[in-house]
């Protein structure tokens, strides 16, 4: 069983990890996503600096590298840890799929905020929490233009959501994994939330002051 676990969370931290800001822009821009914007490898300011193709790539990848972790502890680790429930194999898949991508082993542990793979990996393991959890987001960037605080406030109401909306067995570690993946989310965003705070925040489209 052990053994299965620390397969588990090397496969999904690795995958995790897999740094795709950093890796598409020096493809295809040639250029260090760390030296542009915010200097953060994440979709945001991929979008920001290189344009929308690439933060879309990167956005969407990053989903789908949350995603696949998530489906390899359901599909290859669970059905041979039948004494331990689904959920609990799948949460710790999504947990360490989101602790590679803040903290990638190939960028010295400074990644990305994990927004987009937080969405990833309960894509798979609460999917309805997870389409409210971003509907959220939609909702307060539409109204504020502020990408941080969608994102603040969606990974908040995403464990609120699973609440209500999972259905079933909701396992302690289950449920656990949830919050503290939304505290990481929010923890990771402290540089905007004293931004937000101080007024300082740069509003999405609008031009940067000198």
């Amino acid at each position: 069983m052990y053994l299965a676990f620390i397969c588990l969370a090397v496969a999904a931290y690795l995958l995790g990890s897999i740094p795709v800001g950093y890796v598409l822009v020096s493809i295809f821009r040639r250029k260090d996503i760390r030296t542009r914007g915010s200097g953060n490898i994440g979709a945001t300011n991929v979008l920001r600096s290189e344009g929308k193709g690439l933060g879309a790539a990167t956005f969407a990848l990053d989903v789908v590298k949350g995603a696949a972790a998530v489906l390899l502890g359901a599909l290859v680790v669970a059905p041979v840890l039948p004494m331990v429930p689904q959920r609990n194999v799948e949460a710790f898949a999504a947990l360490c799929a989101v602790l590679g991508h803040m903290f990638p082993v190939w960028l010295r542990f400074r990644g990305g905020k994990g927004v987009a793979t937080g969405f990833g990996v309960f894509l798979v393991a609460a999917p309805a929490a997870a389409l409210a959890a971003i509907t959220v987001f939609a909702i307060i960037f539409a109204i504020t233009r502020y990408v941080s605080l969608g994102s603040i406030l969606g990974a908040g109401s995403f464990p609120v959501f699973a609440y209500f909306m999972v259905h079933g067995q909701k396992p302690a570690f289950f449920v656990a994994v949830q919050a503290i993946v939304a505290l990481l989310i929010i923890v990771k965003h402290h540089p905007n939330i004293r931004r937000l705070l101080s007024g300082n925040e740069h509003r999405f489209g609008a031009a940067k002051t000198a």
